[in-house]
């Protein structure tokens, strides 16, 4: 885990669900073949409606056609970030196209945790309605020990609440390496 993330900003909305990160019928490939693992990344977010995808104005897609790497690597988003469904697939595919970081209002808490548990990218809480405020490409700054989070693109700069617990876990890289790392796993 990076203490400083820096690169450009992807703005959603509230309730961004399971279903809009990784639409169910992309479900099909196999995360374990090098080359069908890749289209979890080109299909991220494509199921978000196009009028609220990058916001503020929209119409902005995630992952452009024939890649699997968005230019975004940091998701700003309301409320109820990962809502819906318990899919797994859902933190995967925004690791694979190369998120590291998702700083949202608050999170359906079961997402949440498939993201601590599988380290894949930073779940950053805020009290602010950045969301509002930013806007998709701004150029953005966070000092994850020190959490904070300046928007270069617009001087500005706002609080992120702590990690608690889960920053071992995510230093560590997943559950299953901090279980490791405290000799619970052999």
């Amino acid at each position: 885990m990076k203490d400083i993330i820096r690169g450009k900003a992807y703005v959603l909305c509230n309730d961004i669900d399971t279903d809009q990160i990784i639409p169910a019928q992309h479900l099909v490939y196999s995360l374990s073949d090098h080359e069908e693992r890749k289209m979890y990344g080109r299909f991220a977010l494509s199921s978000v409606p196009d009028s609220l995808a990058g916001l503020p104005d929209g119409h902005i897609r995630f992952v452009k056609d024939d890649t699997f790497k968005s230019e975004f690597n940091i998701i700003i988003a309301g409320k109820n970030f990962g809502c819906g469904s318990s899919r797994e697939h859902a933190p995967i595919a925004l690791n694979i196209a190369g998120v590291e970081a998702v700083v949202a209002e608050s999170y359906a808490r079961i997402h949440y945790r498939n993201v601590v548990d599988g380290g894949f990218f930073i779940p950053f809480e805020i009290n602010q309605h950045i969301y509002k405020e930013a806007k998709t490409g701004d150029d953005i700054e966070i000092d994850v020990k020190k959490g904070i989070l300046k928007n270069l693109s617009q001087d500005k700069e706002y609080k992120l609440q702590p990690l608690g617990d889960v920053e071992a876990i995510l230093r560590a890289g997943s559950i299953f390496e901090y279980a490791r790392q405290e000799g619970m796993l052999k």
